[in-house]
């Protein structure tokens, strides 16, 4: 018997809408307005307030647990924020200093819009689905989910977007630990897939040569990459992982009926557009998605 969430319409949807949201969600980490805020309350560094600010709905969690969730950090990197970052602005702090930024950083980018009938439509659509996702095995969503539901709408977008993303980012580490890929291993194979260059890397997951030449040799011994392109089987597993990542993240959206959520597609998308345009998230990086395309849209 198919279940609604693991037909190809619904799969395919929870797939662009992953594209949509992600960059809605991602000015958390690009925009200046976040950054701001997050040195306001004390945090040192880019990286002290991206850990802290992500991993604030644990409560005061450590290194242990954040590289676990996160999966694709190094441990060093991530000891270096945590759990030091609590001694300068606790978890309560940087919940408001993420979500203050986030909603200067998407008013900027909507303008006018910001205060639109289909901003707030997009956000009670976003959100009603994100309530109704299953919690079991998804601790990093589950932790955000236990967050108070914002009133005003871009706050309400702004954190639907991070339920969703959040919800579908343990599904893919999931994917990924049942198809043996570690998480750095990961970013070597999307950048070969993707063509990004292993510069990215270094600054946004810390790789140096010495790294990306091992984890590189090891996937070639695989037999997932073959005269530095993917080869055929490391296509294969990619097309696997992915598309075991779209089913798990069609469930989130099973609250909506077709109707609600071709809705939600065709709200989100000038929003998600005026987001790119803004030029803070750059083209090449580690989010998994080309933004080329949608950068270029009206």
């Amino acid at each position: 018997m198919t279940t609604p969430d693991s037909t190809p319409d619904r799969t395919q949807a929870a797939r662009e809408l992953w594209r949509l949201l992600e960059p809605i969600h991602a000015v958390v980490y690009f925009a200046p307005e976040p950054l701001e805020e997050f040195r306001s309350i004390g945090y040192r560094g880019y990286w002290m307030g991206y850990f802290a600010g992500r991993a604030a709905p644990l409560g005061r969690a450590g290194a242990d647990i954040v590289h676990a969730l996160f999966y694709n950090f190094t441990h060093e990197r991530v000891s270096r924020a945590l759990p030091a970052a609590w001694n300068f602005a606790p978890p309560d702090k940087a919940l408001h200093a993420r979500l203050q930024g986030s909603v200067r950083a998407l008013g900027r980018a909507f303008g006018p819009a910001a205060d639109s009938a289909e901003v707030a439509r997009a956000a009670q659509l976003a959100m009603r689905a994100a309530r109704s996702a299953p919690l079991e095995g998804r601790v990093l969503f589950a932790a955000n989910r236990s967050l108070p539901v914002p009133e005003e709408p871009l706050a309400r977008l702004w954190q639907a977007a991070t339920l969703l993303r959040e919800h579908r980012g343990d599904g893919h580490v999931a994917a990924l630990a049942a198809a043996g890929i570690g998480g750095r291993e990961s970013h070597v194979l999307q950048a070969t897939a993707r063509g990004i260059p292993p510069e990215v890397y270094t600054v946004a997951r810390d790789f140096d040569e010495t790294e990306w030449t091992s984890i590189r040799d090891t996937l070639t011994g695989r037999g997932l990459i073959e005269d530095g392109r993917l080869s055929r089987h490391g296509h294969q597993l990619i097309t696997e992982v992915e598309a075991r990542t779209d089913r798990l993240a069609a469930t989130a959206y099973d609250a909506l009926d077709a109707g609600e959520t071709d809705e939600l597609l065709r709200l989100l998308r000038p929003l998600t557009h005026a987001v790119l345009r803004e030029g803070d998230i750059p083209l090449d990086n580690p989010m998994g998605l080309d933004l080329r395309a949608d950068r270029d849209q009206p």
